[in-house]
């Protein structure tokens, strides 16, 4: 008996038609009934250790929201097993920690591509190539945050570089570390290039993509940036996800209207 059946997923446990072509992926299953709220007619379909699968519909398309859980490896099999049930378009959405100083607490991040500080990512392409986000993705990203952002004082859409890790007490607590010297100087590096924040799955759900022909994008809240905290600069704390959430939905909408046009 083969160990991957063609009818149910083996870790996400769905089966052959309950998801759509397009995914809406959180990391934390607690956040999927908060996003299918967004669908229309969303129904639970299935849980299975930290994967969650909500379906619904936007614009008259099946739509599904299904949690990674944190890193990497997860990530990637949920993307895995979502292109085994026929997705093609995926667009990540959680938290993560601000490096950039124009970067504060509450503000949005559209990821143009991830830095592979992981490992994930290795497995699937080229060490030389980039985590790159899909073009198409990154500026109905884009178009969504930015019409979110006008009416929000001081609240503002970040578009470029986020760098992707495996370890967050890594990131948090990079002293505790016996390998303390390189986490400090690779950051150091990354804040030097511009890049705009912090998380865990983007490089491994880019890289899937790029490896499968998908297209892949993601949107983040950044929570707070450790580097305005360090300089003295003023900044908040912010748990409020809502935004970027939106952002994704909408910007969804925008990828299934153009797709719709050009006869995707």
């Amino acid at each position: 008996m083969a160990l991957l059946s063609e009818d149910i997923r083996f870790h996400l446990k769905t089966r052959a038609g309950h998801t759509g072509r397009y995914v809406i992926l959180p990391g934390d299953p607690g956040r999927v009934p908060l996003i299918a709220k967004y669908l229309d007619n969303a129904e639970f379909i299935a849980s299975n250790r930290e994967f969650t699968t909500y379906t619904g519909t936007l614009l008259g398309e099946k739509v599904s929201v299904v949690s990674t859980g944190i890193g990497g490896p997860s990530a990637a099999i949920a993307v895995e097993e979502l292109i085994r049930s026929g997705a093609d378009t995926f667009i990540r959405v959680g938290t993560s920690g601000g490096m950039d100083l124009k970067v504060s607490g509450g503000d949005i991040v559209v990821a143009t591509a991830a830095t592979r500080s992981e490992g994930t990512s290795h497995e699937y392409i080229p060490d030389s190539y980039p985590a790159a986000a899909h073009f198409d993705v990154v500026c109905a990203l884009k178009q969504a945050g930015d019409a979110l952002s006008e009416n929000i004082d001081g609240k503002r859409c970040h578009v470029g570089v986020v760098h992707s890790k495996d370890s967050f007490y890594g990131e948090i607590e990079p002293e505790k570390m016996p390998v303390s010297d390189i986490l400090r100087k690779n950051w150091a590096a990354f804040v030097e290039c511009g890049c705009l924040t912090s998380e865990m799955e983007a490089a491994a759900i880019f890289s899937v993509a790029i490896a499968r022909k998908k297209r892949a994008g993601a949107v983040f809240t950044a929570l707070w940036n450790v580097e305005r905290s360090n300089a003295g600069l003023p900044d908040t704390v912010c748990h409020d996800s809502d935004r970027a959430i939106r952002t994704a939905v909408n910007a969804m909408k925008i990828l299934i209207e153009q797709d719709r046009k050009n006869g995707v």
